[in-house]
């Protein structure tokens, strides 16, 4: 039998049962009800099924595969979510059954004797929940409890980091030394202490530490962007949101020069701050941090310094031109498109099934609001707005803020008359890289908008 990573270095041979295990079990169990064989023998077809994985390969244990059962989605699963939560409950309902009609322990083989009474010790329920997995791991590879040092610790998070979705960070390792360190008062708990790493470091000095000049200039400087104003090609722009403001001075990289080593005192001025000496060693610094290739957070930050030495004036052409010389040799490196993240979810959506369910879905939430107006009328034009925002946004892919603010008769528009499509228009001031948006929605789209706007938006307006 196949086992999954997680299972193998745990599961011994006489523990070795996997789901068809567990369906045979309960197919034989006359002292279940014969509907609840039949629904959890289903539920674990389906989820194995929906893992992709034959049931053979999978572990008959609920912490084996919690995990990876917790993160299916209904919308890659083909049911609704209703259903698959309920598989999920009966599968993990059979599981412990079958753990129980057999004997088997909840997380593999049984612990050894040493660290079995240790961990009957531990009645702090926080501290055994962040040294429950490293007593496992070393129970299973025969470390006994004296031997437990830094190098256990750090084999023991690369296996967590292979094996489980738990965090792995510098957070994570604190959090399991400091309740190894504090259970030193228990009985026969081993004596060696383990080094708990240190916190991040705060961010340097408080702004308000800064020279004044330093202030003045900054404050000067972001009362101008919280303004109406023009670029140096004239173009008029509009003001920056408090958000905007308060990561502009974040940017300014003050805190960073001092980090370098650059006495706080000698920050004089926003000239000296964008200087591109010293604008140069910080953003090399952020490179080396990076890695071979600068991120995209150092690119931007390039571009950022050069528009607010632009913008603030306070640089000679000369500098300037260095300055923009060092964002043009990062913006080499800038990497076209998504991340690989958003490409991920990307590739989850637009697989042949799950995006005809979305392109469905008005179709579908209109047939509901129409079964609905009768007997609960705000609830169908409820139900009917959200068919036509899903049309809108399949159709016309906008930011969420823009997409939030569309105004019927300002943005929904029909230019050509009531019988033509609807226009979905944004002029450049309202978008956030000024670029005026127009899109043209077709006859289904503008159908669903129709439907909405004369049958159900009444029920919603005072």
């Amino acid at each position: 039998m196949v086992l999954t990573p997680r299972d193998a270095p745990v599961m011994t041979t006489t523990f070795r049962s996997d789901v068809i295990d567990a369906i045979a079990a309960i197919e034989q169990a006359k002292e279940l009800p014969a509907w609840k064989r039949t629904h959890w023998c289903c539920s674990l077809r389906m989820i194995a099924k929906a893992l992709e994985r034959p049931p053979e390969s999978i572990a008959a244990r609920w912490g084996a595969v919690a995990i990876k059962i917790n993160l299916l989605h209904h919308a890659n699963s083909g049911v609704e979510w209703k259903t698959l939560a309920n598989h999920k409950a009966s599968a993990k309902a059979a599981l412990f059954w079958f753990r129980g009609e057999q004997g088997l322990p909840p997380r593999g083989t049984p612990l050894k004797p040493e660290w079995q009474q240790l961990r009957r010790r531990l009645k702090d329920l926080s501290r055994l929940g962040k040294l429950s997995g490293p007593i496992r791991y070393c129970s299973l590879k025969g470390i006994t409890p004296s031997a437990v040092d830094e190098a256990v610790i750090d084999a023991y998070m690369a296996y967590r980091k292979e094996t489980t979705a738990l965090a792995v960070d510098n957070k994570a390792r604190r959090a399991i030394a400091r309740a190894w360190n504090a259970s030193g008062t228990i009985e026969g708990w081993p004596p060696q202490q383990l080094i708990e790493p240190p916190l991040k470091a705060k961010e340097g000095p408080r702004w308000e530490d800064f020279p004044p000049q330093l202030q003045a200039d900054v404050a000067s400087h972001l009362k101008v962007l919280a303004t109406h104003r023009k670029s140096p090609s004239g173009k008029h722009l509009r003001p920056c949101k408090a958000s905007t403001l308060r990561t502009r001075r974040t940017d300014l990289t003050a805190k960073k020069a001092v980090r370098l080593g650059i006495p706080m005192e000698e920050l004089s001025s926003l000239s000296v701050l964008l200087a591109p000496e010293l604008v140069e060693r910080i953003l090399d610094k952020e490179w080396e941090q990076n890695g071979d290739e600068p991120k995209t957070s150092t690119i931007d930050l390039a571009k950022k310094l050069v528009a607010v030495a632009r913008s603030a004036n306070c640089l000679t052409k000369e500098q300037l031109t260095q300055l923009d010389d060092k964002r043009a040799a990062l913006e080499e490196y800038r990497k076209e498109g998504m991340t690989q993240k958003n490409l991920k979810l990307v590739r989850r959506v637009l697989n042949s099934e799950v995006w005809a369910r979305v392109i469905n879905c008005p179709d579908v939430l209109m047939r509901r609001a129409r079964s609905l107006k009768d007997q609960a009328p705000v609830k169908a034009a409820v139900t009917a707005q959200i068919a036509a925002a899903v049309a809108i946004v399949t159709a016309a892919p906008v930011r969420a803020a823009n997409f939030a603010a569309i105004r019927l008769g300002e943005n929904l528009i029909k230019p050509g008359g009531p019988d033509t499509p609807y226009l979905l228009v944004f002029p450049d001031y309202d978008v956030k890289n000024q670029v005026d948006l127009t899109f043209e929605l077709d006859e289904y789209v503008t159908a669903v908008i129709d439907e909405y706007v004369h049958d159900y938006r009444p029920a919603l307006t005072p």
